[in-house]
């Protein structure tokens, strides 16, 4: 390696679904560009985000820290001003960080003067980012509200009505694929991407980290031609669901409050329509233009890695590919994200490690989001602070096929993650379910084969995976299936308690000194 060497681009794309790459088949995901990267990279099939919805799970990812570790719990929680993260990190050790896009990050109040703008917003950049450019925030959107002005539209004032791609036009009575108003060449997902390119293009001899941060193919579902008719509706698979909406929400008290609250947002798809409005051909067509979104990203994605090779800085770079969290996609007749599915949590991952390249390696152990912060630091080659969840995925992009097999270093056996539904703000689950704020709160143990889903103050639940893949037969009464329960729910006790935050945990004052172990938690 050149002394170029500590270059890293880190995209995320928002609401991706773990299974929607076109390599793995049975989805109309077309991603020729991540397929071919795959086939140059290790590819993590069981990687889970541990937290949902995107502040929270930003958080995660950014810190490499659990969720009840962090209490960034919700979009608009504050992030502790107090922790680390990646971007800090990144400069301790030399290298820039630089922010394309949003973190969704809440900022501490503690750390704010009275009256400071950002208080009124879960969207400021995570403290560390040099900011690129940003997007989405009632300030971030200018930028790109300037470039398609620059292109003769006529915008909104609404900065989010910008992103709904309608322009002037009115909403119709049923969901529309019409195109967005601005070109493909114009969109928010192709505006970012200029901007990664031409600081990959103007700073190659430089040392940088890149976290180029999309928001497709996070709704809203409005996309400029070609790709809102790129997927064939009748392509879309029918999602695992109980027959009606009803026996859905009957399942789970939180079924019951959560498909309520998800399926009537007025904004979901397109303005002024809620999802439980919309017909099952809507739905289709609303799947569609998300997996067309995607596609966009892919296009995208083929622009800056092709910027990459042609300036020469391709086999410098350490590339990762993830989301922040996945896209239930009509699944148990919800959308969006949240709450215990795998559908929610399920993510891709995709790295290419420049030392390591082809191969096409394909990894089945359990990884999480918290991983990734530690591997970009190690190839940076960095520490990761002592109180982080998450461990480094190098050893996995040098072993073969088959890395579960290899006995020789301990892996973890399952994925955590952590869903908190508590409003503080409007008080709406406490009231729907009868809980405290601090109650609102469910874990998930997920094995190989089995599930559990532990509330703090509702009914378990426990899914045999192997017979029921779909997660719609809930064991957890089930006389026969306490052993296991019991069992689950031992390890999620176990994972909790170890990962309890240790800063100083491991320092003891003795006669000698400062005594210190610094070694790993498992």
């Amino acid at each position: 390696m050149s002394d170029r060497r500590r270059k890293v681009l880190f995209i995320t794309f928002d609401q991706w679904r773990g299974d929607a790459l076109g390599v793995l088949g049975g989805t109309p995901a077309k991603t020729p560009t991540i397929d071919q990267l795959v086939a140059d990279s290790t590819v993590f099939r069981r990687h889970f985000t541990c937290s949902a919805p995107c502040g929270p799970s930003r958080a995660t990812l950014l810190t490499g820290r659990y969720p009840f570790v962090h209490r960034s719990v919700r979009n608009g929680t504050p992030l502790d001003a107090r922790f680390s993260n990646l971007a800090l990190e990144a400069r301790r050790a030399g290298v820039e960080p630089v922010l394309f896009g949003y973190t969704d990050t809440a900022l501490d109040p503690r750390a704010a003067i009275p009256g400071d703008p950002r208080l009124k917003s879960y969207e400021s950049p995570l403290e560390g980012f040099t900011l690129g450019v940003g997007m989405f925030s009632e300030t971030d959107v200018t930028a790109w509200a300037a470039h398609l002005r620059k292109q003769g539209h006529s915008l909104p004032d609404d900065h989010i009505a910008i992103t709904y791609g309608m322009g002037a036009q009115r909403p119709e009575r049923s969901f529309q694929r019409k195109p967005a108003f601005y070109a493909a060449e114009d969109s928010d997902t192709a505006f970012t991407a200029d901007r990664v390119i031409d600081y990959i293009h103007v700073n190659q001899k430089r040392e940088w980290l890149i976290h180029a941060s999309f928001l497709r193919p996070h709704p809203p579902l409005t996309a400029p031609a070609p790709y809102n008719e790129m997927i064939d509706s009748a392509a879309v698979p029918v999602p695992p669901r109980a027959s009606t909406r009803a026996e859905e929400a009957a399942a789970h008290p939180f079924m019951g409050y959560w498909l309520d609250k998800v399926q009537a947002d007025p904004n979901f798809f397109q303005p002024g329509f809620a999802v439980n409005q919309r017909s099952d051909a809507e739905l289709r067509d609303a799947a569609a233009v998300y997996y067309g979104l995607l596609a966009e990203c892919d296009t995208q994605l083929a622009r800056i890695l092709a910027a990459l090779e042609e300036s020469g800085q391709l086999d410098d770079t350490l590339i990762v590919l993830t989301a922040d969290h996945g896209e239930m996609l009509g699944s148990h007749w919800m959308w969006g994200k949240g709450g215990f599915y795998d559908a929610s949590n399920h993510i891709p991952l995709i790295i290419r490690d420049p030392e390591r390249p082809g191969g096409g390696r394909h990894v089945t152990c359990f990884t999480e989001s918290v991983d990734i912060a530690p591997t970009i630091l190690g190839w940076l080659g960095a520490e990761t602070p002592l109180d982080w969840d998450g461990r480094t995925l190098a050893p996995w992009l040098s072993w073969a096929a088959s890395p579960c097999e290899i006995t020789s270093f301990a892996w973890r056996e399952a994925a955590f993650w952590e869903f908190d539904f508590r409003e503080v703000a409007t008080g709406a689950a406490q009231r729907a379910l009868g809980l405290t704020p601090d109650q609102c709160v469910l874990n998930v143990w997920r094995e190989e084969r089995w599930k559990l889903v532990w509330f703090a103050a509702l009914p378990p639940l426990l899914f045999d995976l192997k017979q029921d893949p779909n997660e719609t037969v809930n064991l957890a009464e089930r006389p026969e299936h306490a052993a296991t329960l019991a069992s689950l729910l031992g390890k999620l006790l176990s994972r909790r308690m170890i990962h309890a935050e240790r800063t100083l945990t491991n320092t003891q004052l003795t006669p000698r000194g400062v005594a210190r172990y610094q070694g790993p938690r498992e």
